[in-house]
């Protein structure tokens, strides 16, 4: 049976799924398992399609001391004990640049341009090219394909796109890029079965979870977006603050004495939902408090998402749909109840009885606009694009960049 590996790398673990590949290039998941506390309490976890569970177990810290033997104790794993080897490997990609509009067979100069990248993405992109370089040299057999967040987004046109900055820097790279897209494809996928009606209109796709944004999409295509040159930009995360001055970053490097790296580890790490709350960057956890300072995170939490739902109305010059996806779009009723009050000026009126049973459409019969929650699946679109790219055999080259 023919299998492909789907890999999502982050800091302290990686994600994995194998998905098999019948005679009429239909993909079925067959395994979902992960690998984390990387460098600290190392476990390897893992279940089958069906929830059964196939692994539990721990390892000394000394054998998993980072990403590439993660991927190497669950690779061992895979082929001594279910005698899996995958035909290819496709990985997330947080950022591809403006070189990079859709998935890409890699190779080791792929690999370099990709690097340029880190900077954009420092909890992402080096820990996702990792297992890359990983496989490149052990297993340069194996086919592996880049698929990209920043990807759906390059179709947004030069409005969307500039920085009011000189066009120098936009030359350089310096421009919108937004994330989430293989989240956000996914979602404009399938649309086109549950909800025909709406899937080539204007829709506003909320993907809410420990990194958070929104997303407008016409016709299937990606218009605007809340992210923009990294993923700080926008709604504010679990960790991260979503839209700042930056003067605020020119205060803290001038009046607080910090460095760039540490204005970096702050923006990533101690804002956010964490920062405002002081106790958690868990939406559950902030759910459960009483405390002064959580109920101000969630409140501001929706205020925003409130906020940016009429700018990217704005950009779709009206709204035809709304659509709730990832972690907390998909399983807190409060949270998408809160919003779905910001948004009754756009004609929005959940039904709170589907909504509390998480119901695919939560909207009432007579809501001038629908509203539904789509569980979104970015391991399944790396997946078919995989195996899309082997079955076409397209080149591992970038993308020539479109005109602005």
């Amino acid at each position: 049976m023919d299998t492909i590996l789907v890999v999502n790398a982050g800091s302290s673990s990686v994600k994995f799924q194998i998905f098999a590949v019948d005679g009429d290039a239909r993909l079925q998941r067959q395994i979902k398992g992960q690998m984390d506390g990387i460098g600290s309490r190392p476990r390897l976890r893992a279940s089958a399609a069906n929830g059964d569970p196939l692994a539990d177990r721990a390892y000394p810290i000394e054998r998993v001391p980072d990403v590439t033997a993660a991927l190497e104790v669950a690779g061992i794993w895979l082929k001594d004990e279910l005698r899996i080897n995958p035909i290819a490997v496709g990985h997330r990609v947080v950022h591809g640049g403006p070189e990079y509009e859709r998935p890409v067979r890699i190779d080791h100069g792929i690999v370099a341009r990709l690097e340029k990248f880190v900077p954009l993405a420092p909890l992402h992109q080096p820990y996702n090219l990792a297992p890359i370089r990983s496989l490149l040299e052990n297993r340069a057999d194996i086919p592996q394909v880049a698929c990209f967040d920043t990807a759906f987004h390059r179709t947004h046109g030069a409005l969307a796109d500039h920085y009011a900055v000189p066009f120098q820097l936009y030359a350089e790279g310096v421009r919108r890029y937004g994330f989430h897209g293989l989240s956000y494809e996914y979602v404009a996928k399938t649309l086109r079965q549950v909800a025909p009606e709406v899937a080539n209109g204007r829709v506003i796709v909320a993907h809410l979870g420990n990194g958070a944004s929104m997303c407008a999409i016409r016709e299937g295509r990606s218009v605007e977006s809340t992210m923009g040159f990294t993923a700080l930009d926008g709604l504010p995360m679990g960790t991260r603050p979503g839209q700042i001055d930056p003067g605020v970053v020119l205060y803290l490097i001038a009046r607080k004495g910090m460095s760039a790296a540490d204005v970096q580890t702050f923006l990533y790490r101690d804002c956010g939902l964490k920062g405002l709350s002081g106790i958690s960057n868990d939406m559950r956890e902030l759910l459960e408090s009483d405390d002064p300072h959580a109920i101000l995170a969630i409140e501001y939490f929706v205020h925003r998402i409130g906020l940016h739902a009429g700018m990217l109305a704005a950009a779709l010059q009206g709204i035809d749909a709304f659509v709730f996806t990832a972690g907390i779009g998909e399983n807190s009723a409060h949270i998408r109840a809160r919003i779905g009050e910001k948004l009754s000026w756009l004609g929005v009126e959940l039904d709170a009885a589907e909504n509390a049973r998480h119901a695919g459409s939560i909207s009432r019969p007579g809501s001038r606009i629908p509203v539904y929650v789509v569980p979104t699946d970015e391991e399944l679109m790396i997946a078919q694009h995989t195996l899309a790219l082997l079955m076409n055999g397209q080149p591992s080259s970038p993308n020539r960049e479109r005109a602005s």
